[in-house]
């Protein structure tokens, strides 16, 4: 299975490729967020180093409980970030890092593709064609994330008479109105949105039948990093105490399809996947 990216063709069935989390706010989950420019860039150079093929920076944190960032803060968070990264001589590494933007506004998304964005990670279901006719504009890929509603908006107690047909439903029609204004389904990566709007159970069984979601033969992105649904399982309230639940999570996707692992823990991560590879053969 490949991936079209700005000049580049990403064929997963040579690896599983490694997201690495850098949050530029304040109030992450996980509570490694920072604003500090310099930080963040340093952040970035050091999961490079520990294994990271793709950099996801985020201005604005998903949390349902804090309040939304204007649309031009959020533009001035990303910008010198981006920038920053762009100069940066990644020695050592045969290919350069790809760069993967979270955010989900058409407004934040029209001024950063031009500044040379590989992914536009859209935690916003797409929720219009905007943000795909954007990415076909740039040569930008796309990764469309499972949800129900907009971000920032809490969506608790929703009921799915079957969540692997309902994610397999949403990612259908998604994929079709991306194609639909001219974005190739090369460019376009699947995420069954790990806790939003789903309780434990939900999680739980789209991780269990992540197999389900291949139907489309699209690369899987996995996001359970540090997430509630391990904090549940293992009853630990601290999200960077839920590491060891995050690569039990990491393996098991691995084995059943995932294409990409965005997590906080570089290292644990990498050192994971260099460990199943030879076990695989």
């Amino acid at each position: 299975m490949k991936l079209k990216v700005r000049g580049r063709t990403i064929d997963f069935s040579q690896k599983i490729m490694v997201m690495g989390i850098i949050n530029i706010n304040d109030d992450s989950f996980s509570g490694d967020g920072t604003l500090n420019q310099k930080k963040a860039i340093k952040m970035a150079e050091d999961h490079v180093a520990k294994g990271a093929d793709i950099i996801d920076v985020g201005a604005e944190s998903a949390r349902t409980n804090r309040g939304p960032i204007s649309i031009e803060e959020e533009i001035q968070r990303l910008r010198p970030f981006i920038e920053a990264f762009h100069s940066i001589e990644w020695n050592g590494k045969t290919e350069k890092p790809l760069l993967s933007i979270n955010t989900w506004r058409p407004e934040v998304v029209k001024k950063i593709l031009p500044l040379g964005v590989d992914l536009l990670n859209d935690i916003g279901a797409l929720h219009s064609n905007d943000n795909a006719k954007l990415c076909a504009e740039h040569g930008t890929a796309l990764l469309i994330m499972h949800s129900i509603g907009l971000p920032k908006e809490p969506h608790l107690g929703e009921k799915y008479k079957d969540i692997v047909a309902e994610v397999n439903r949403f990612f259908e029609e998604k994929i079709r109105v991306s194609e639909s204004v001219g974005l190739h389904r090369e460019r376009i990566v699947l995420d069954p949105g790990i806790d939003f709007a789903k309780d434990r159970q939900d999680n739980l069984l789209l991780l269990k039948h992540l197999n389900a979601l291949k139907i489309h033969k699209r690369p899987l992105l996995v996001p359970v990093s540090r997430k509630t649904v391990i904090g549940d399982v293992l009853e630990i309230k601290e999200p960077q105490d839920r590491d060891a639940g995050t690569v039990a999570c990491s393996v098991t996707s691995i084995l059943r399809g995932a294409s990409i692992l965005r997590v906080h823990n570089v290292s644990a991560t990498s050192k994971t996947i260099r460990t199943l590879e030879p076990l695989l053969k």
